[in-house]
C-alpha cells in the first residue's frame, strides 16, 4: 500500500531496488545494491526515488561513487540520532552530508515521527536539495495515509 508501489505501477520503466532488513539495515549493502541496480542504465536517464533510510543510502551512494545521474526525489529522510536510538545501530562512520552532484528535491513533513523539519532542512541545505515541506503528513508512508500519493508523483515529474 506504499506510494512507491503506486509510483512503480504508473510507468513500465520504473523499477524498485529491494533492500534487505529495515530493522537491521546494512548501509554498505544498500549502497552496493543501489549501484548494481542502476549500472545497466544510462546515468543521464536515471531518476532515483527514495523514502526514509533510502534517502541516506542515496546520499551515501552519491558520496562513494560520485556519479552524476539525472535527479533524485528524497522523501522523509530520518534523523540518524533517532535511528540510532530506536534501532540500536550505527549506520555510518560519517554522516553523508556532502553536496550531491545532481538535482535533488527533498520532501519533508512537519510531524514526521522519524525526523523534524530542522533536520530535514539541514539535509536539504547540505545536499543542495530543493526543500519541500508538505505540512503535517507523518512519515509520508502508508501508515500516514500516503497510498496513491499524487502530489508526490507531480513533484517527481517536475524533476524533468
Amino acid at each position: 500500500n506504499h506510494w512507491q508501489t503506486y509510483f512503480e505501477r504508473t510507468q513500465k520503466n520504473f523499477h524498485r531496488v529491494m533492500q534487505q532488513s529495515w530493522d537491521e539495515p546494512n548501509i554498505d549493502e544498500w549502497v552496493e545494491n543501489l549501484d548494481k541496480a542502476i549500472s545497466d542504465y544510462d546515468n543521464a536517464s536515471v531518476v532515483l526515488v527514495a523514502h526514509s533510510l533510502g534517502c541516506l543510502a542515496v546520499a551515501e551512494w552519491a558520496k562513494r561513487y560520485n556519479r552524476t545521474i539525472k535527479a533524485a526525489l528524497l522523501v522523509a529522510p530520518p534523523d540518524t540520532d533517532l535511528l540510532h536510538e530506536k534501532l540500536q545501530t550505527v549506520l555510518f562512520d560519517e554522516l553523508p552530508i556532502q553536496r550531491i552532484n545532481f538535482q535533488t528535491v527533498l520532501v519533508a513533513s512537519a510531524n514526521d515521527p522519524w525526523s523534524n523539519l530542522e533536520k530535514a532542512e539541514f539535509y536539504a541545505d547540505k545536499w543542495g536539495s530543493k526543500f519541500v515541506n508538505i505540512g503535517e503528513a507523518g512519515h509520508i508512508n502508508d501508515v500516514s495515509g500516503h497510498y496513491e500519493w499524487k502530489e508526490g508523483l507531480k513533484i517527481l515529474y517536475s524533476l524533468g
